[in-house]
């Protein structure tokens, strides 16, 4: 008996030193803390997210999902009759002959906008980035047209275009050069909205650029001078490179908002001549409070809709994996 009581003394000793006994009951409070600091994080994210959550779903997924659900009905504005066509609208806007000029004018002037755009917005930043004498009031002047109505700018812009009495035809002629006729005779209607699109845009890309010029740190520059590069080089291979993800961000923004456009075309051409400079966001405002063509109108900005989407989608995949590298 007394060799039995000091082997139990032997094996209790080591597992009360080990730690392994029955560990501490949890405190009850604890479930309770937990689940108020849960509520408080709730009602906190309810507080500053709901009403953008609310202005969101009124405002924009609500239009959207009743665009989509106008789209797959035969309705005119106007009218008490609705019929149910399901797919009827896309197919007819997809045999339409016009629709792949639509297509062609959208492209051309959303390729010409957003490259032309962003490479002189980049030239400018650039510039404004060496400080020469002048250069805030350059800055200023360049980013005013942003800032004003799309309507203001293709008014003033008529006059300058003007074939016989602008500026810019007394300019060609003083120089020997014949001044096109800009509202009428192809493809110069589309060239003048390029250009007028350009010049009001070009200032906020230059700004978002010099922004990201700004945060390139100066030992950057100064080590691409001391390998031995030039100006040019540490510009071309330095410095463009670094400003990957500013240049991805203004991709996206002047894609959308190229595709987007409507004003500059209501006030200069209307879409003309002949249907030259009708996009697909103008053929919409044409459709469907011109003609009154509701469920034909919505169809085609669901497909504009689904543009947008998807190439915002392959720019995200692109553009990441350039960024990343």
């Amino acid at each position: 008996m007394p060799h039995r009581r000091s082997s139990v003394s032997i094996i209790s000793a080591p597992s009360a030193r080990s730690g392994r006994g029955t560990p501490p009951a949890a405190s009850p409070d604890v479930p309770r803390r937990r689940h108020r600091r849960r509520g408080r994080d709730i009602a906190l994210f309810l507080l500053l997210a709901g009403p953008n959550i609310a202005l969101l779903a009124v405002f924009v997924y609500r239009p959207l999902l009743q665009s989509l659900q106008y789209s797959l009905l035969q309705w005119n504005v106007g009218s008490p009759i609705a019929r149910f066509v399901g797919a009827g609208n896309y197919l007819a806007w997809l045999t339409d002959p016009s629709t792949p000029r639509v297509l062609l004018t959208t492209a051309v002037f959303t390729v010409c906008t957003v490259a032309g755009g962003m490479a002189l917005g980049l030239w400018l930043a650039l510039v404004l980035d060496r400080r020469l004498p002048g250069h805030t009031i350059v800055r200023t002047v360049s980013f005013a047209p942003y800032v004003l109505s799309g309507v203001a700018v293709g008014l003033l812009w008529l006059f300058i275009f003007d074939p016989r009495y602008g500026v810019l035809a007394a300019l060609l002629n003083a120089i020997g050069l014949p001044s096109p006729d800009w509202y009428n005779s192809q493809p110069w209607p589309l060239v003048m909205l390029i250009i007028v699109y350009i010049w009001k845009n070009v200032g906020y890309v230059a700004l978002i650029y010099l922004a990201g010029l700004q945060a390139v740190p100066h030992e950057v520059r100064e080590a691409a001078a001391l390998d031995g590069a030039t100006r040019g080089q540490t510009t071309r291979r330095v410095i463009i490179p670094l400003l990957g993800h500013t240049t991805f961000f203004l991709s996206i923004t002047t894609l959308l908002s190229s595709l987007q456009s409507f004003d500059l075309i209501q006030a200069m051409t209307r879409g003309g001549p002949v249907g030259s400079t009708t996009t697909l966001m103008y053929e919409i405002y044409q459709v469907g409070f011109v003609d009154g063509r509701a469920g034909y109108a919505s169809a085609v900005a669901t497909v504009l809709f689904a543009i947008l989407l998807a190439i915002t989608i392959v720019q995200l995949i692109v553009m990441e994996r350039k960024v990343n590298l």
